[in-house]
């Protein structure tokens, strides 16, 4: 965590604020793109997909492009997903920060990459290629389900709108899913994926020294500890006032103003009065 706070510090200005907005985005032009595909009959995803086989032959836009592949088919409950992702990424957001939010996905988008890299260099193009096709940020979109239950364990989802579930127990069942997943399929490009969401997860959570940092009670009592130290005042509200004169600090810049040691109470004083007014006792 002190490394992430030095790159904040460093690189902060180049942050994403809203990612999780452009997210959802990225998704909307992908649903598009394919309409378009069905109706000129061109198989879009040919040239979005994650390919290093294409890539190292120029196609460089694929590092980015598979970004575009929607996590599945459009219908309503695709949609239901996508809002309940969009929730638990604002709240993210809010919780950690844009910065290492951004850290987070982008982390997630790396390994992902890689990933594919190492399979092709290991199965070769041709091999390879079959299972990139599959590849998408659905299983990044999983890591930020595992992150949101991690930092809110308690909170209570309704399942099927109807039946409450704490999503701690629902983190349980998906990485049971993704356990059960990485076993059953022989596409080892699934089988990355899924590697790279959960070591994503893993490595962020557990190879960081300061949890606490973003853990939200934490974020919380800090909050309500600085609004303590420094209330906000109302419009009109002064923070000096002369016991003698009245005056405050907006009768002038250069007014100072001091307590009393000798007077029974806290009475405040201006500096034309510290040392000439009746002790109160």
């Amino acid at each position: 965590m002190n490394f992430l706070n030095k790159m904040e510090r460093k690189f902060g200005r180049f942050t994403i604020r809203n990612l999780t907005k452009y997210i959802i985005l990225l998704y909307v032009i992908g649903y598009v793109l394919y309409f378009l595909g069905d109706v000129t009959g061109i198989p879009i995803s040919a040239y979005l997909m994650l390919s290093p086989a294409h890539i190292l032959h120029g196609q460089i836009w694929r590092l980015v492009s598979w970004l575009l592949i929607p996590p599945s088919g459009l219908n309503l409950f695709t949609i239901i997903m996508l809002a309940l992702y969009y929730s638990l990424g604002t709240s993210l957001e809010k919780t950690w920060g844009d910065f290492r939010y951004n850290v987070y996905i982008l982390g997630g988008i790396l390994s992902t990459i890689i990933g594919a890299f190492l399979l092709y260099f290991i199965q070769g193009p041709v091999n390879s290629l079959y299972g990139m096709a599959a590849i998408s940020t659905y299983y990044i979109n999983l890591s930020i389900f595992l992150a949101f239950a991690a930092s809110y364990p308690d909170m209570q989802l309704l399942l099927y709108f109807i039946i409450p579930v704490k999503i701690k127990w629902l983190a349980y069942l998906d990485v049971a899913y993704l356990v059960y997943n990485f076993i059953k399929t022989p596409i080892w490009s699934i089988r990355m994926m899924i590697i790279a969401s959960l070591l994503n997860f893993i490595v962020f959570f557990f190879a960081t020294r300061n949890y606490n940092h973003i853990n939200p009670k934490e974020v919380h009592r800090r909050q309500q500890f600085q609004k303590a130290v420094h209330p906000k005042m109302a419009p009109g509200v002064t923070k000096h006032k002369c016991a003698v004169c009245g005056r405050t600090e907006k009768d002038g810049d250069n007014l100072e103003f001091r307590f009393c040691s000798k007077c029974n109470g806290n009475y405040e004083y201006c500096q034309d009065h510290l040392f000439t007014h009746e002790h109160i006792k």
